[in-house]
């Protein structure tokens, strides 16, 4: 099967005009994150069937792939998925991720880089307020009359944040706030990992004109360990729910923002209107919290929590030039994202009036996929058995895990091999021969995906099963599991590890992911397609 392609001028043509376009890279997160254009979302090969269908809904949508990684080119073989998957505009980029770069296109680092560099911008043009970790820890030492609020998840805060600091994130501090810091005189500062939550954090606090001084603590936890000040980990203050009167206060504010960043409010009854008869894409996300999204959310929403979507807009919404739809149900939170999307460059909306009622459907977001390719599966006692078998005849059976290669570090069978699926072939050819070989994986829904890719790397040289239930099944039986990188088919390249993870970067990577942030500013300008507007 042979697919057009675009070259760059094309593709860029496009996002200047604004016209919907998904330019995938194909590749897992870490090459991805080492070098990729500003709209370049990571759809990585191995989870395409998992996630096509959500990320890209619309069947029409106008697509281009690239992905070359280890002298094998995916685009061709991720293109093919996607056309099975039902789409018809499947584009390769002309001469890969090297035209683009031999085309004068700019490149960028790390992951959620539109959302980063905008952060940059806003910082740049606003000139919003910042102390260094040194000030802010001499004001804490004084006692001085200060309040520190974490913006990132509530996850990020409890493995480490400022002493003293209380989790709100993002999109909750307009509506929070005011709860922590009722006196104007307080001071406010809005921390993240590095710069570009605190950043924003920060600025929609001005934005929304809350009387206090506030400021971004400049650079984050990064900066923190930087200037050689202590951690806590393990925190679990979260902030107070709004009382009336300051709901109302931001209600008011929130609403003045968006207005100002010319955010449309939408009945709900006019929100499938936006998808112009199926030729326009339209993400619906609701931007409260995971739980209060499981407790009851309107059909068709997605959950993306609001300070997050800022963060990671590119993984919500990688189709550029698509239309987005929020849903609260406060009248600040969505208003307050909406406002930062529309000064992103994004066509956004707000769902104004819709009742609790509404808000009808309850628990997760069910899987939206394929059906599951056929398979021969083997229980946990039935591999437990083959495992033994294994102990005095090594040909016995082989374990192949296509878990994520973080969870694989934090608990696998014992034997099992980390494998890649997009690099299936590699894994076959790393692993010592077997009669038969067990594909795994957490739930074993992407072992399944697997199986066919398997078979045919094996040649039918070996049974090929699935464990039933997925590692789950396995630990809920009872059986033993190992942990860390005991056995690696494939590298590790699923995930690229943020230089801020952690308290045990080293400092040069933390240095240098600063000063790779405080460049962003200058390649924006040399790219030219970023359509922000900050207010």
């Amino acid at each position: 099967m042979t697919f057009p392609t675009l070259d760059f001028a094309a593709v860029r043509a496009r996002l200047l005009a604004r016209e919907e376009t998904a330019l995938l890279d194909v590749r897992e997160e870490d090459p991805y994150a080492q070098a990729h254009p500003l709209w370049a979302a990571n759809l990585p090969l191995s989870r395409i069937e998992l996630d096509a269908w959500r990320r890209i809904p619309r069947r029409d949508t106008l697509i281009v792939l690239y992905g070359e990684y280890s002298g094998q080119d995916l685009a061709p073989r991720a293109a093919a998925k996607l056309a099975s998957l039902g789409y018809t505009q499947v584009h390769l980029l002309a001469d890969g991720l090297e035209g683009w770069r031999a085309a004068g296109g700019e490149l960028f680092r790390d992951v959620n880089v539109p959302s980063k560099a905008f952060g940059e911008y806003v910082e740049h043009l606003r000139h919003t307020p910042s102390l260094a970790a040194e000030e802010v820890q001499a004001l804490l030492d004084s006692r001085a009359d200060v309040v520190v609020v974490d913006a990132r998840r509530f996850d990020e805060y409890q493995a480490m944040s400022i002493p003293t600091a209380t989790s709100v994130p993002g999109a909750e501090l307009v509506l929070r706030v005011r709860e922590l810091a009722p006196d104007p005189a307080t001071r406010v500062i809005v921390n993240c990992a590095g710069r570009t939550r605190s950043i924003i954090g920060t600025q929609s606090l001005v934005n929304a004109g809350l009387p206090n001084p506030v400021a971004a603590l400049r650079n984050g936890t990064i900066g923190w360990l930087l200037a050689g000040q202590r951690l806590d980990h393990g925190a679990t203050r979260r902030a107070p729910q709004p009382s009336a009167d300051h709901q109302r206060e931001a209600i008011r504010a929130a609403g003045d923002v968006a207005a100002r960043a010319g955010v449309r409010s939408i009945p709900l009854g006019e929100v499938a209107a936006l998808e112009d008869s199926g030729r326009r894409t339209v993400y619906r996300l609701d931007v409260r919290t995971p739980e209060e999204f499981t407790a009851g959310h309107l059909p068709d929403f997605l959950s993306a929590p609001g300070g997050q979507l800022v963060q990671e807009t590119d993984h919500h919404a990688p189709v550029r030039g698509a239309r987005i739809v929020l849903d609260d149900d406060d009248g600040v939170r969505a208003r307050m994202s909406a406002s930062w999307l529309a000064q992103m460059g994004w066509e956004v909306y707000v769902v104004d009036g819709a009742a609790a009622a509404d808000r009808r459907q309850t628990g997760p977001t069910p899987p939206l996929r394929p059906a599951l390719p056929d398979a021969k599966t083997a229980t946990p006692t039935q591999l437990a058995q083959w495992l033994d078998e294994a102990r005095s005849d090594p040909a016995a059976v082989q374990v192949l895990d296509f878990s994520a290669g973080a969870n694989y570090l934090r608990g696998h069978i014992p034997g099992a091999w980390f494998a890649i699926r997009a690099q299936i072939r590699e894994a076959v050819a790393a692993v010592p021969k077997a009669r038969r070989y067990v594909a795994t994986c957490g739930t074993a829904i992407q072992a399944r995906f697997a199986t066919p890719e398997l078979r045919a790397a094996l040649g039918g040289r070996a049974e090929v099963f699935v464990l039933d239930g997925g590692n789950a099944a396995w630990t809920a039986a009872g059986q033993p599991v190992e942990t860390g990188e005991t056995r690696l088919a494939n590298a590790r390249t699923d995930r690229y590890r943020r230089p801020y993870e952690g308290t045990s970067a080293p400092r040069e990577a933390m240095q240098a992911y600063l000063d790779w942030e405080y460049g962003l500013v200058a390649q924006l300008g040399r790219d030219g397609t970023h359509h922000f507007a900050p207010i």
